[in-house]
């Protein structure tokens, strides 16, 4: 049985409206001291204008196995009283000790959090995971903190009926999901997954499809984010090289995913200043 929660974002979800969230990642944790402030304080103003306008914001925990600064304590101490904590949804990767993402959970929750993504993290760079699988730190989480919803992960670029067995399992231990970047190219493989998800009786295990904005054509970039998820670069560089905005091809695919079923979409890359800006294009674009 897939558990309940009374988080915000678990709630919208599962609400008819589709839910578009944006991700953001801390500062690295490399730069100096003068950089990292300036970047904070970047991030937290976007945060507030995002949460104030009542999207969920995901901030990244070591994305793409990159040291960054703690997402959580930052977030804590200088968010403002006025920006809600159930719009803030941190994401926390199992490459740390187990007692550290165990208390981890207990902070958020006592903060305001009211939900929290939980995934494995990337096994190949950085320190080891604290455990094998991103569902056995879920499973003391929820024995910790039992109030939080925890969300999982899923990768439509897989066979459906594997990802759909992951998300269905008993020890799933999760009230959402996110998936791994995708777009309206790949919009068919979102598409199986639901169909695979209502197959099994679970069409109400909600879901948002990543979304990530890709700034130009650049060989060498689209090359490098190769390495972290499949990017349709020749499909990206023909849609730029016919006239088309990074904004528009955005759009493309929030639109395509909401289509094929998604229950909602996590935008990457939209940066701090500006965010605003180019959220609203592409939404403007996604709904053409």
């Amino acid at each position: 049985m897939i558990p309940t929660s009374d988080a915000a974002l678990v709630r919208e979800l599962s609400g008819s409206e589709p839910v578009v969230a944006v991700e953001l990642r801390p500062p690295p944790a490399e730069l100096d001291t003068g950089d990292t402030m300036e970047a904070w304080i970047d991030l937290h103003h976007v945060l507030r204008r995002f949460a104030g306008q009542g999207r969920f914001v995901f901030v990244t925990d070591n994305a793409v196995g990159k040291a960054e600064e703690e997402n959580l304590a930052h977030l804590m101490a200088n968010l403002p009283e006025e920006v809600s904590r159930d719009r803030v949804v941190p994401i926390l990767t199992s490459k740390h000790s187990l007692e550290y993402c165990l208390l981890y959970a207990q902070r958020a929750a006592a903060a305001g959090i009211e939900a929290l993504t939980v995934v494995g993290g990337d096994k190949d760079v950085g320190p080891p995971r604290c455990v094998p699988h991103a569902h056995l730190l879920r499973e003391r989480i929820r024995r910790r903190v039992p109030a939080l919803g925890l969300g999982g992960w899923a990768n439509p670029h897989r066979p459906a009926e594997e990802q759909a067995g992951f998300l269905t399992a008993p020890d799933f231990h999760a009230t959402f999901y996110l998936t791994q970047v995708v777009s309206h190219h790949t919009a068919g493989s979102v598409e199986a997954l639901q169909r695979e998800l209502e197959n099994r009786g679970a069409s109400h295990l909600r879901g948002l499809a990543g979304v990530f904005l890709y700034r130009s054509a650049n060989p060498g970039t689209l090359e490098r984010l190769g390495q972290y998820f499949p990017v349709p670069a020749r499909e990206i560089t023909a849609e730029f090289e016919a006239g088309a905005s990074a904004e528009e091809i955005c759009g493309r695919s929030v639109r395509a995913l909401l289509d094929a079923g998604a229950a909602g979409v996590y935008l990457s890359n939209l940066g701090f200043r500006g965010a605003g800006r180019r959220l609203r294009r592409i939404l403007e674009a996604a709904s053409r």
